[in-house]
């Protein structure tokens, strides 16, 4: 067939799975994508030009709006960015705080991801049982900061207040129904045979073309490489802690799906740690590092970067000795990620495109920025 002949078709944003804010032009053969042109910006606001007019502090909440899913990561990354460029000392207790915070938002993030994937192929009842389960964990975070969504968590140099007294026993309120509610996900569509037919094969992605597109978090792990940076590179006290990181065979859209159902599980293994840990600590330790009221960075510049529920989320910040960045870049997940779409879904079915977008878990707050 001439290629002339090919159809394209348009697919968002206005699309219930394409969240108002993706667009993909594909070309195809009957319902064969011969090719898939992602059209993106249609959420971009300028974020990284935003921040060189804000002062370092300023800056804090408009990091909710990346990952939108998973915000005290993103606010986590940018502030220990900002302390490495003013060579922060931040308090243990702190550091824990954020650790427990920054797990609790991985498994709402990762929530998120597996319903709404759920949603997209059809399966309905998994969105409903990890939704409430979601829902408790924003509870949590609303009675510490007052905030549920976009949490603007933490300080430079810290965090604003200490855990609540009562804390590890609405944790141990909320852990078994947690886990209760990942078994069922488990048991509606590991095995199911409708979910393992759109799922295994759909999409799937060597290890070698995963790093070579910049893949990583679950996406490449799914793929079978076995790298997280709260192992690699550890921050926040990752390095005391015992849990172990999961991998897939295939780099599918199972793989994606069940790398993330495992994760859960550690992020679980992770919390109970930490608060264990937490409790030894004296209670009147330290919640702030000394940081002056008028924060101006030194002329340097300098990259960290976390392993956020989606992958690598880092900061690039060049300080030019004002109260503001001279400039500020943000490395996101997502980007890398999508990058790779059109070569994911070639040769694929115009149905696995959907399934492959959701199992990708591309945010739009961060893809755009």
């Amino acid at each position: 067939m001439a290629r002339d002949d090919y159809v394209k078709i348009n697919i968002g944003p206005s699309h219930p799975a394409m969240h108002g804010t993706l667009r993909v032009i594909a070309e195809t053969d009957g319902e064969t994508i011969i090719n898939a042109d992602p059209e993106i910006g249609y959420l971009h606001r300028g974020v990284e030009k935003l921040g060189e007019h804000l002062t370092y502090h300023q800056f804090i909440p408009i990091t909710d709006r990346l990952n939108y899913c998973s915000a005290i990561a993103n606010n986590v990354s940018y502030e220990m960015a900002v302390e490495k460029l003013m060579g922060l000392e931040v308090p243990e207790k702190a550091q824990l705080i954020r650790l427990i915070m920054m797990e609790l938002a991985r498994i709402a993030d990762h929530i998120v991801c597996i319903g709404i994937l759920g949603v997209d192929l059809g399966a309905f009842t998994p969105f409903f049982y990890l939704f409430i389960q979601r829902e408790e964990i924003y509870e949590i975070f609303e009675w510490y900061n007052g905030a549920r969504l976009t949490n603007t968590f933490g300080r430079i140099g810290g965090v604003e207040a200490d855990l609540p007294e009562d804390f590890e026993a609405r944790w141990n309120e909320l852990k078994p129904n947690l886990l209760k509610a990942i078994d069922e996900t488990d048991k509606l569509l590991t095995h199911n045979r409708i979910w393992m037919d759109r799922t295994i094969g759909t999409t799937a992605f060597s290890p070698e073309d995963a790093l070579n597109w910049g893949f990583t978090g679950p996406c490449l792990r799914a793929c079978g490489v076995k790298r997280d940076l709260r192992k690699d590179e550890p921050y926040c006290l990752y390095d005391r802690f015992e849990f172990d990181i999961p991998v897939g065979k295939n780099g599918d859209v199972f793989d994606r799906y069940w790398v993330r159902m495992l994760e859960m599980y550690e992020s679980i293994k992770i919390i109970d740690q930490a608060i264990e840990m937490y409790k030894e600590m004296p209670e009147d330790a330290p919640l702030m590092a000394k940081v002056p009221k008028v924060m101006k960075a030194p002329e340097q510049e300098i990259y960290s970067a976390i392993e956020s529920p989606n992958g690598e989320l880092g900061f690039y910040i060049k300080g030019d000795g004002s109260d503001k960045p001279y400039r500020i870049k943000i490395r996101p997940p997502c980007y890398m990620v999508y990058q790779a779409f059109p070569e994911l879904v070639k040769g694929e079915m115009i149905a696995d495109l959907i399934a492959c977008l959701s199992s990708l878990n591309i945010i739009a707050g961060e893809l755009d920025r």
